[in-house]
């Protein structure tokens, strides 16, 4: 045992000594005899050995340490360019193996029907030519994906496909299954009170899918979407005085029985409050707040409103920055009552810090120009920094509608009292072809094609052109539209027009217009506008001859004389005078000239236009447009106002003053039912002892009173042998009311809503041609006895039997129901219409249909 002991013992310490020269000879071997020329360089093709040496940095007297060779071997790794990087030493010389990373000869896409090429190619990493890398291909993977989930698509599926070529080359191939677009089926909001769920439904942008949601989007699941729709909802209860609303949450599940996301916004509504009173308050001595005044837009009792709020401190701080105190801050604060739902409101304005703009960098426009851009601040470089000015430039640029996004930020300057404005875009495609096709009752089946550029070459300026063929319209036109004339605020608007009008079962004549109009646009306030334009144009009427070879005096050559057949030999007329023409004898019994209507002429005004040939009007006029609705397309609230007046008479061959005014009142009711309001009149009148023309009159129909045909209403030609010509008026007036309500049995998204209304309006005085030498005919107003005139039977003594027309002041009424549908294929609506009071001669018409899209 002792002897066993002590060979173990020795063989331990024969060990040892053996281990520690071994030790001694590791460490006298160190990383820092090394030196970058003694580095060996194994593996490479593509990439030089010298460039492979550069990431190996030398320390303090050109040696490298362990720590400088790990430093280079992370740095070679994170290149990208090999697959694998090796460190070993070897006869005293650091030796680097490489294996360098393959390059891609090219790259493909399959399975990708929604998505083109060039965009993919657009969003990957890797390229043609460049070099493969495994963690790139996988992240581009996520990348495609990416790309169709943010347009609904979440069942998409990429799998990258890579295939070895000879030379250390690869293709990769990235095949998509695009699978089905994952819809919204259901939008629920908790804890609303005040307002319904159909309701919130209209303000927020997400739709749920229906049956027609493949001509849209917006029932595509977007998470950026849903939460710009919470800000939306948030925006909306401000704005009708909830104060202390919070969307608490927008939760979304993906159900995978439905296919689909389920949103759900949870509300806190709170009470609504009401203004208490209003003051103002101000750290600038000079400064006069009772002259701030003018611009509050938030009124004592009035419910209190965030967005007038938010106006109202913009136009005064505007307003501090034009009187001189460039650096004035309006501060708006709210002490809420709880008790009685009120809230105080104080506007201070203090002298805010001295801080100017350095410069304004623009973004992310790659086809705008950037002095579009820059001409929607009111404020430059050098200029006092005000935050009113630069919200108010940010929403002009996003009402331009070339940008798909705008963010206005600020950076800091070169010194404590400079800021740099930096204006973040991104652009979005602005060129539009539409074909358009529409129906009406009143001008038949119509087709429009167009092309128009909202952006063209950049230069933030409008073009179009379209075409336009129907059963009785045709035409075409030209529009071009620069919204900063000379670098002002001035829009010139420029637009040449071609129009027919074909006759058809509401006029008996066809019409053609060639004309030219510049105009002259001016935004005065954000609801106020002014335009001012000028009109040149060209108009003839068209008749078959068959209505217009009217001539009652044989001895005038002008007309070929036209007595009628049936009016010849008439058996016991009354001696008042015969004329034989063409073999046979016509008996004029009435002396008004029967005989030019007995096979059916158009209406004396009609046939004087046509034999007056082409007629020029040249005109001068303006517009003003007072607008505060909530919504243009679908407007609840608001109001909508549109004063129009033409002076004709500017040369040409037509002269009248012609004055109309048009306004709508909405208002929201009860139970997500609109009001709406609508009354309009007009009036027509000569000057310069000129004749006015039939064409010049007011028509109206079903766009005065609903449930009348088009040229329904007003004065009308009644010899009841003519054509019975609309001849028109030069006053007007019209009254509605209407309830829109949504049938609330019917999903939202359908977009249908229904209508009930009553329309009262009028239309008289008309002041056309009432005679014509030529033809030696004689306009009688309502004189007229049709059953004492036949083709058969001589008139009475004393009838009219001429040219006669009714000219009754007389208040034509109706009631009805309407079906109006904002549908993919654009607004229709559908009227039913009964007229409860109408004139002897006018024309019905109970239903009435329009409607049109773009596709």
């Amino acid at each position: 045992m002792m002897l066993g002991m002590r060979v173990r013992g020795a063989l331990l310490g024969t060990l040892i000594m053996v281990a520690v020269p071994m030790a001694g000879a590791l460490v006298s071997v160190p990383a820092t005899a090394q030196t970058v020329a003694s580095i060996a360089v194994e593996g490479n093709r593509r990439v030089e050995v010298e460039t492979i040496r550069s990431y190996f940095k030398p320390g303090p007297g050109g040696r490298l340490g362990q720590a400088q060779i790990d430093d280079g071997l992370k740095a070679l790794i994170e290149t990208g360019l090999f697959q694998d990087v090796r460190i070993n030493q070897a006869g005293g010389r650091l030796v680097v193996t490489v294996v360098e990373n393959a390059v891609i000869g090219r790259i493909a896409f399959e399975g990708n029907k929604k998505v083109k090429d060039e965009q993919l190619s657009a969003e990957i990493q890797s390229k043609p030519r460049g070099t493969f890398s495994r963690p790139m291909v996988q992240s581009d993977a996520q990348r495609i994906a990416e790309i169709y989930r943010r347009s609904g698509r979440y069942d998409v599926r990429v799998t990258p496909e890579i295939i070895e070529q000879p030379n250390n080359r690869v293709d990769l191939i990235f095949t998509v299954t695009e699978g089905t677009k994952t819809g919204v089926r259901s939008i629920e909001f908790v804890g609303n009170v005040a307002y319904s769920s159909y309701r919130l439904k209209d303000i927020i942008k997400t739709r749920e899918s229906n049956l027609l949601s493949f001509l849209g989007g917006a029932d595509v699941y977007d998470p950026d979407r849903v939460e710009a729709d919470r800000d939306l909802i948030r925006r909306f209860y401000l704005k009708n005085g909830y104060a202390d609303v919070q969307v608490i949450a927008a939760l979304t599940e993906y159900d995978p029985d439905k296919k689909g996301f389920l949103v759900t916004f949870k509300i806190e509504e709170g009470q609504q409050y009401r203004v208490a009173s209003v003051d103002f308050q101000t750290s600038i001595a000079t400064l006069d707040t009772a002259s701030m005044r003018s611009f509050s837009r938030v009124s004592v009792g009035s419910v209190y409103n965030a967005e007038a709020l938010e106006k109202s401190v913009e136009e005064m701080q505007i307003e501090a920055s034009r009187r001189g105190y460039a650096f004035a801050v309006v501060r708006p604060r709210g002490d809420r009552n709880f008790e009685a739902h009120t809230v105080s409101i104080v506007f201070a304005v203090d002298e805010g810090p001295r801080t100017y703009i350095e410069r304004i960098n623009v973004r992310g426009n790659t086809r705008t120009r950037d002095y579009v851009i820059r001409r929607e601040f009111d404020l430059s470089e050098g200029d006092a920094y005000n935050r009113a000015l630069v919200d108010r430039a940010e929403r002009r640029l996003k009402n331009l509608d070339f940008f798909k996004s705008v963010k206005i930020l600020t950076e800091p300057g070169s010194s404590t009292d400079r800021v740099i404005l930096v204006v973040d875009l991104e652009e979005k495609s602005t060129g539009d072809f539409s074909v358009s096709g529409g129906y009406s009752t009143t001008d038949g089946a119509l087709a429009e094609v167009s092309i128009s550029e909202r952006n063209f070459l950049g230069r933030g300026l409008y073009a179009k052109a379209a075409v336009t063929y129907g059963q009785y319209a045709r035409g075409g036109s030209l529009s071009f539209v620069d919204p900063y004339l000379f670098d002002y605020r001035v829009a010139l608007g420029l637009d040449l027009f071609y129009r027919e009008q074909l006759a058809n079962s509401y006029i008996a004549y066809g019409t053609k217009t060639l004309g030219f109009s510049p105009r002259l646009g001016f935004t005065l306030r954000e609801d106020l506008a002014l335009q001012v334009r000028y009109s040149i144009y060209q108009q003839q009427i068209s008749l078959p001859n068959q209505l217009a070879n009217c001539n009652n005096n044989p001895n005038n050559g002008l007309l070929a004389f036209n007595p009628s057949p049936a009016f010849a030999n008439i058996a016991g007329a009354p001696a008042g005078g015969s004329i034989t023409a063409g073999g046979q004898t016509a008996t004029d019994t009435s002396a008004m000239g029967l005989w030019c209507y007995s096979d059916g002429e158009a209406s004396l005004p009609v046939r004087k236009e046509l034999q007056s040939g082409k007629a020029l009007t040249s005109s001068v006029g303006y517009s003003l447009n007072y607008n505060t609705l909530d919504n243009n397309k679908n407007p609840t609230d608001g109001l909508l106002i549109d004063w129009k007046q033409d002076f004709a008479g500017v040369g040409g061959d037509v002269k009248y003053i012609k004055s109309a005014v048009d306004a709508k009142y909405y208002t929201p009711l009860v139970a997500d039912i609109v009001g709406l309001i609508h009354l309009q009149g007009g009036m027509l009148n000569q000057f310069g002892g000129s004749e006015l023309r039939m064409l010049d009159h007011f028509q109206m129909g079903p766009n005065l009173v609903r449930g009348f045909a088009p040229n329904g209403i007003g004065p009308r030609d009644i010899n009841p042998y003519g054509t019975r010509d609309a001849l028109g008026g030069t006053k007007y007036w019209g009254a509605s009311l209407e309830l829109q309500m949504p049938f609330w049995f019917l999903p939202k998204e359908v977009g249908l809503k229904g209508s009930v209304y009553a329309d009262a309006g009028g239309l008289w005085d008309y002041k056309g041609p009432t005679s014509w030498a030529a033809t030696g005919e004689v306009n009688v107003p309502g004189c007229i006895k049709p059953t004492q005139a036949t083709n058969t039977t001589a008139a009475a003594p004393g009838t009219c039997l001429g040219l006669q027309y009714d000219d009754g002041n007389l208040v034509r009424t109706s009631v009805g129901v309407g079906i109006i549908w904002a549908s993919p294929f654009g607004p229709l609506r559908f009227d039913y219409a009964v007229p409860l009071t109408k004139g002897q001669f006018d024309r019905v018409q109970q239903f009435k249909f329009g409607g049109g899209t773009s596709f």
